[in-house]
């Protein structure tokens, strides 16, 4: 029998999931560890925009989360160091054509009804918005719900102001079990014991499942991200082109790519998003940069001669149904699961984090889980297409 549980919860990750998860137990009064193999925002968190958007989820399960986790981190910012960069921004969604403007019009309505201010603006307003925006576009809407934070300083900031002991650069080699039920985790220094693990490992939630004996079908999808030297504020709210809400939603392996372009505190233009399926592969794709600062210079013509100073990339923890896993797991009593956001960790933490602490606490959750529910996908054989990551 294992020794009596020196902890409440143990959570395994230290991005931004995993440090939400940490604040929201520990503000709950329990008593919690965090566990990476690495650094804290060591993954996808790093490796991200720092994206807080209501303005690309249709009406559903995971726009009611991004609502919620929009009035939290409102909350945060108040609370949290200036050094996280919270912006409230705003976000513009520009459509090239008449039918793309209908598109997004329907698209709206629903989010309209879930609690979303859409603000439709009609083309000859978007250079009021937007002065540097090219011209001939049909038309756009304006978010301004829509954020931004800096996404490893907002990582690091939750996580200290969590309280919870931190154990950076062990990675959990096994998951302890007693009589089928999750009593604790092992790395090679130590045994964190306890009576709930939260898996909130992203990229890697499917490897930390299995160690317990379940199976939770993440795979990684990759993303490039561009950034420009330091400029003037040429693009004042997070803008995009309407063909990104598609490739959010779609599951395709193949490259996809669509220009979201926004300016950041310190000068630097952000330019992403790809994203594809290729396993952990993390060779420097020429293609998907290459499109990425086409379409950029294409929104905004004034980037066309501005200078590049590097390129970054990761994984997003990517679901068949583009939902993440939250909750506890009934296959295995103890265990606990927040992965599986995509890429929309960053903005969906805080909500996440107070499900988990709801979880955990046995109290009434502040919006449904069940659509989350770790369960709810059937057993398949591992994909032959997704290589384990090369340590």
């Amino acid at each position: 029998m294992l020794k009596r549980h020196s902890l409440d919860a143990v959570i395994i990750g230290a991005g931004v999931v995993g440090a939400a998860c940490a604040y929201y137990a520990t503000r709950a009064g329990l008593s919690v560890a965090v566990v990476d193999r690495g650094p804290v925002a060591g993954g996808t968190t790093g490796a991200g925009e720092g994206n807080l958007l209501v303005s690309d989820k249709e009406s559903g399960p995971e726009l009611d989360l991004a609502l919620l986790s929009t009035r939290l981190w409102t909350e945060l910012a108040a609370i949290l160091p200036r050094e996280v960069e919270y912006e409230a921004k705003g976000g513009l969604v520009v459509a090239p054509d008449e039918t793309t403007v209908k598109a997004l019009r329907h698209f709206a309505e629903g989010q309209r009804a879930a609690g979303v201010d859409a603000v439709e603006v009609a083309a000859d307003a978007l250079r009021d918005l937007e002065p540097h925006l090219a011209p001939g576009l049909a038309g756009g809407f304006h978010y301004p719900q829509d954020a931004q934070v800096q996404p490893a300083q907002a990582a690091a900031r939750l996580l200290a102001a969590s309280g919870a002991q931190v154990h950076l650069g062990e990675e959990v080699t096994e998951i302890l079990l007693d009589r089928g039920a999750v009593r604790g985790v092992r790395t090679p220094h130590r045994e964190l014991l306890a009576s709930a693990v939260v898996n909130a490992a992203g990229t890697w939630g499917g490897r930390v499942a299995s160690l317990a004996g379940v199976d939770l079908p993440v795979l990684p999808r990759r993303g490039f991200v561009l950034v420009t030297e330091p400029l003037p504020r040429v693009v004042r709210h997070k803008v995009y082109a309407a063909d990104y809400i598609a490739d959010v939603a779609s599951g395709s392996a193949a490259l996809q790519s669509s220009a979201v372009v926004e300016g950041t505190p310190s000068g630097p233009v952000l330019i992403g998003a790809t994203r594809e399926r290729v396993g952990f592969d993390r060779t420097l794709s020429t293609e998907a940069l290459r499109r990425l600062a086409g379409q950029a210079a294409a929104l905004f013509p004034v980037l066309a001669d501005v200078r590049v100073l590097r390129a970054y990339h990761g994984f997003r923890p990517y679901l068949p149904d583009h939902l993440p896993a939250i909750g506890p797991d009934p296959r295995r009593p103890g265990l606990l699961h927040a992965c599986g956001h995509e890429g929309a960790g960053i903005g969906l933490a805080p909500a996440t984090g107070a499900l988990i602490a709801a979880a955990l606490t046995g109290t009434e959750p502040p919006l449904p889980a069940h659509p989350f529910r770790p369960d709810r996908f059937p057993a398949e054989p591992a994909d032959p297409d997704t290589p384990e990551e090369q340590h």
